[in-house]
């Protein structure tokens, strides 16, 4: 059982980042028939909906591109910032999506930002909690542990929607704004589409690893009786 569920673990996430190189390598080499930039979108999209106050700057790496709710910057990667392709436009556009989001208070956004802190703390010490537990032989300290794992997935199914509906409103403001055609935006549709399914992907991992975690622990208990 412990093995099906390692095998799934490492087949979901591989079946979805797929998707997303093979969109990436096809969409990053065609570029928008209005040639703008993923800065200049970005502005466009930002300025519409009186953003005007939020920087954009280049980051470097690949796909690094994310949005800074604190200090209220885009940051896009140089292909993404200077590149004028299918590939540029809609992360650009995705990460402005947030940038509105953040502005009309959206509720998942708000949500996920409270408690990253926590989240964060929570997986770092889940694992050493889960040894300890099992080096004192102590049900409830491994219960614990698990459960500190299982903060990991609730951070992850409320970024679900975030990512969602930041690519929505990306689409929505493209075709707003008419910054591509109907076959450009049907490749922006693909791209983000193949994104989202990465998180989803992270949603149904994390999950399968707090359930392989709980066969571990129960099958050594069964094993000790």
């Amino acid at each position: 059982m412990d093995f099906i569920i390692l095998i799934f673990m490492l087949i979901i996430p591989a079946i979805a980042q797929m998707g997303v190189t093979s969109n990436y390598n096809k969409y990053k080499n065609i570029e928008n028939k209005k040639k703008i930039t993923g800065f200049e979108v970005a502005r466009k999209i930002l300025d519409k909906n009186d953003l005007k106050d939020i920087y954009i700057v280049e980051i470097k790496g690949n796909l690094t591109d994310h949005y800074d709710p604190k200090r209220k910057v885009v940051r896009l990667s140089s292909d993404v910032f200077h590149g004028s392709s299918i590939v540029a436009l809609s992360v650009a556009a995705h990460e402005c999506g947030h940038a509105i989001q953040d502005k009309v208070g959206y509720t998942y956004l708000r949500i996920r930002s409270l408690i990253f802190p926590l989240v964060h703390f929570a997986t770092g010490l889940s694992y050493f909690v889960i040894f300890l537990g099992l080096l004192m032989e102590s049900l409830n300290i491994v219960w614990l542990g698990i459960l500190l794992v299982g903060t990991g997935l609730i951070f992850q199914l409320v970024t679900l929607p975030v990512e969602y509906d930041a690519s929505k409103r990306a689409k929505m403001e493209i075709e707003s704004l008419e910054l591509a055609n109907k076959e450009e935006q049907e490749g922006i549709a693909k791209m983000l589409s193949a994104a989202a399914m990465t998180y989803l992907a992270g949603v149904v991992t994390s999950a399968l690893e707090i359930l392989r975690l709980v066969v571990i622990f129960l099958g050594n208990q069964n094993d000790r009786r």
